[in-house]
């Protein structure tokens, strides 16, 4: 297994998770960020009822050592009041791409 995980978040639409797939990215929180615009289509529990919601996912590449502050950043940049957020491990991958999404997530040298 690698410290290596993947986060899904769902948003209410492209915008709002653009926004936060760049950000996620810009903050080197996260290697890679696909923004599936479907729409998926939600459906779930809330507040007692059964709903539905077109949403945007987001399919975020990271590592467990950055997850508390991307998780943290989803939190501050997200419209939900409670966004979901969660996260899967990735137990094997190509030594390239691995390699890239290390080098991805470390500082930029000066």
């Amino acid at each position: 297994m690698t410290d290596k995980i993947v986060v899904l978040v769902t948003c209410g639409s492209v915008k709002e998770a653009r926004r936060i797939a760049r950000a996620l990215v810009e903050l080197r929180l996260a290697a890679c960020v696909n923004v599936l615009q479907g729409p998926v289509e939600s459906i779930y529990r809330w507040k007692g009822r059964v709903k539905s919601a077109k949403e945007s996912l987001l399919v975020i590449k990271t590592s467990r050592r950055r997850y508390g502050a991307l998780q943290a950043e989803v939190r501050r940049l997200h419209s939900y009041e409670v966004p979901e957020i969660v996260a899967l491990p990735i137990e094997a991958g190509s030594r390239e791409y691995l390699d890239w999404f290390s080098a991805s997530l470390r500082a930029a040298k000066r």
